[in-house]
């Protein structure tokens, strides 16, 4: 089963909602998410915050957070998670913030790093992903996507419900 298949499956089951914000990705998720028949039953509403003013003016992430670490920082992750939720007022608010490449990036933020966010019962857990930076633009944005699904299956999974 595919991640996005068993993710609306848990979705479903348990009558959760799901909102993203996606940067990284481009909305990527938000279509594997969509490409499953009945997931207008779980699917919310979402959004692709590339842009920092986005990400502020849409989902409220502080300046200081954008101007202190970054878009790509676990502290952006965190408040797109924080912000998305509370616009959406879903179950869960899965976000991703990071480096496609093949341009950009830095020694401490190479291409291929990630932060995937999610709040889920008031609890934020943010994970990153480093993938290689030699890794093709459309399959990296692929991977980001297939981990995003695949946390928050284990972060839904961890909770007991199924």
């Amino acid at each position: 089963m595919k991640p996005e298949e068993e993710l609306g499956k848990i979705l479903t089951e348990n009558k959760l909602t799901i909102s993203t914000a996606e940067s990284c990705t481009g909305g990527l998720i938000s279509s594997k998410l969509t490409d499953i028949s009945g997931s207008s039953e779980y699917v919310k509403l979402n959004f692709v915050t590339y842009a920092n003013e986005v990400k502020h003016s849409v989902l409220g992430v502080d300046w200081e957070i954008l101007n202190t670490y970054g878009a790509v920082s676990e502290q952006c992750a965190y408040a797109m998670a924080e912000g998305l939720n509370k616009i959406t007022n879903c179950d869960v608010a899965l976000c991703t913030t990071g480096i496609a490449g093949p341009t950009g990036g830095t020694k401490e933020k190479p291409v291929g790093l990630v932060y995937i966010s999610i709040k889920y019962n008031g609890i934020i857990t943010i994970k990153e992903v480093k993938l290689p930076p030699n890794t093709p633009r459309i399959q990296m944005k692929e991977e980001f996507a297939k981990q995003a699904l695949k946390f928050a299956i284990s972060i839904l999974s961890g909770n007991k419900l199924c």
